[in-house]
């Protein structure tokens, strides 16, 4: 009998009891950064020359892992291995199957602070933001793991005299998963087991800037019973094998989730069939945002600058849901900046084994770009917070707010992935929510308002796949807030929701006259 799941409860670490056992857990990875890592194909681990060298965006000299690299000879052996297990993975039961999903869940929460320890050597996150990272790791598990059992049922279709008609799901083949690095645990595990508990096969190709964590998944997958083959991890450098692995006539999906000029890349590539290919391929791809809280004149304002905040500089900006875009009536606009200045004055950024509210951005290019667009945010708007950059020793940002931004401005239109938020007034709701969805993408957004008819014009008239009322919007909830965008936001695959699992399966009716 499989119990009830909710979801996995964040560590409290007010409490002093959770707060050394993660110093410890700190420690313990303390001790094991500057190891080498393979690549691992149908099981075997093999080693290159040439390799990832994942360093600490916090120490950037600091060695977190060193990873072999594959190149395109090991995308066609490791496709190949992905065949043959697939022919056998498919025909264990989806119960077995779901198995091994609760195991690898009861794995991870036993290894929790360790893996949360890794993110924050790797990822730069903090320690809240790296529990709440396994957390969701932990319930991708448990809620695919459930979902598989409830798929496995087929649907009811209806039968006529003489006749039996059934509606089941099937697996599809071998498909690529590229997971970010901004989440390096739950979106990598998610977009890994999703296709997998519906018995299908995988390549594993982990973020660069996060691969040790990705190989840490894969120990544990192999812990908790998976079959070698089923899962194959060959990271490497995009140049070398990115577009080799969308363009293979043996990939049967691309599950991706990254930017939006790599996801149009995918999208265009995987629609062309290629020589021996005998399918169209499917993506799944979850392409960022620009996302923008709303406030009108009748709304509770500590609570709109307290979204603000923590949905623009959690993570220092770095989740495809961050509020880059603060969109507010011209009535309470002064009171609700200065509100939101006062709390992000507070915002402490530190390394984040210190258990800072921000950490550093992931690397170089990222530092370099957030840069960049403070500058042009100084030619576009006010600058009233921050702006401030260091890179000596790790790669750190330090909370940006500009104020009486236009909204065609570029700080208003282009994705950062950074902790830059621009501030805009409008004079009524009309203009709120045009500005609202005058950007190319359409992930997530939010409204402050304690006015129903507002709220209820948003449901229809703010476009955006996760839409959130007197809340931020960040922090969506496996199974209780299935996440995807419209626009150039990705396909609203919604992962973490009901249907998730039907992008990797493919529907079969099966009818005998009797």
């Amino acid at each position: 009998m499989v119990l009830p799941y909710t979801h996995e409860p964040l560590t409290d670490f007010t409490n002093e009891d959770n707060r050394q056992a993660f110093k410890e857990a700190l420690k313990k990875v303390a001790g094991e950064l500057g190891k080498s890592y393979p690549l691992i194909i149908g099981g075997e681990k093999m080693t290159t020359e040439d390799q990832l060298i994942s360093y600490n965006p916090a120490k950037k000299d600091q060695v977190i892992g060193k990873v072999s690299k594959a190149t395109k000879a090991h995308v066609d052996q490791a496709m190949k291995v992905a065949q043959e297990a697939f022919g056998e993975w498919r025909t264990w039961a989806p119960e077995v199957r779901a198995d091994i999903l609760f195991r690898t869940a009861a794995i991870v929460r036993r290894r929790k602070h360790e893996i949360s320890a890794w993110m924050v050597y790797e990822a730069g996150k903090p320690w809240g933001q790296a529990d709440a990272d396994t957390a969701e790791g932990i319930d991708f598990l448990e809620y695919y793991g459930r979902q598989m059992l409830e798929l496995a049922k087929g649907k009811k279709v209806n039968d006529r005299v003489g006749e039996n008609n059934q509606f089941i799901y099937q697996p599809m083949g071998v498909g690529v998963t590229i997971p970010p690095w901004n989440f390096p645990f739950a979106i990598m595990l998610g977009t890994t087991v999703a296709p997998v508990v519906c018995g299908n096969t995988v390549l594993l190709k982990p973020a660069e800037s996060t691969p040790v964590i990705a190989y840490k998944m894969m120990e544990i997958l192999e812990e908790a019973g998976l079959p070698k083959g089923v899962v194959n991890y060959i990271p490497g450098e995009p140049t070398e094998i990115g577009d080799y692995l969308v363009d293979h006539a043996q990939t049967r999906f691309v599950n991706f989730t990254g930017s939006r000029a790599t996801g149009v890349r995918i999208y265009e590539r995987a629609a062309k069939v290629q020589s021996g290919q005998t399918f169209l391929k499917t993506v799944v791809a979850e392409m960022g945002g620009k996302d923008t809280i709303i406030v009108d004149k009748e709304a509770d304002l500590d609570l709109a600058a307290d979204a603000i905040v923590h949905s623009a500089f959690g993570f220092s900006g770095q989740k495809c849901s961050a509020c880059s875009r603060a969109v507010i009536h011209e009535a309470v606009y002064n009171e609700v900046l200065e509100k939101a200045i006062e709390l992000a004055k507070q915002l402490v950024v530190d390394d984040p084994t210190k258990d800072p509210y921000m950490g550093p951005v992931i690397n170089q290019k990222q530092f370099d770009k957030i840069k960049d667009y403070i500058e042009i945010g100084k030619q576009e708007g006010e600058l009233k917070l921050g702006g401030t950059t260091d890179d000596s020793e790790g790669y750190f940002v330090h909370p940006t707010i500009f104020a009486d931004v236009a909204p065609d401005a570029r700080i208003m239109q282009e994705e950062i992935f950074g902790p830059v938020v621009a501030f805009a007034k409008a004079k009524d709701f009309d203009a709120l929510l045009s500005i609202a969805n005058n950007t190319e993408y359409g992930l997530t957004g939010a409204v402050i308002s304690n006015n129903r008819e507002h709220l209820n014009r948003a449901r229809t008239e703010f476009h955006v796949g996760n839409l959130y009322f007197n809340r931020g919007c960040t922090a969506a909830i496996v199974g209780y807030h299935p996440f995807g965008g419209f626009k150039m936001s990705g396909t609203d695959s919604k992962a973490g929701g009901p249907d998730y699992l039907l992008n990797f399966m493919e529907a079969k009716t099966i009818s005998e006259m009797l």
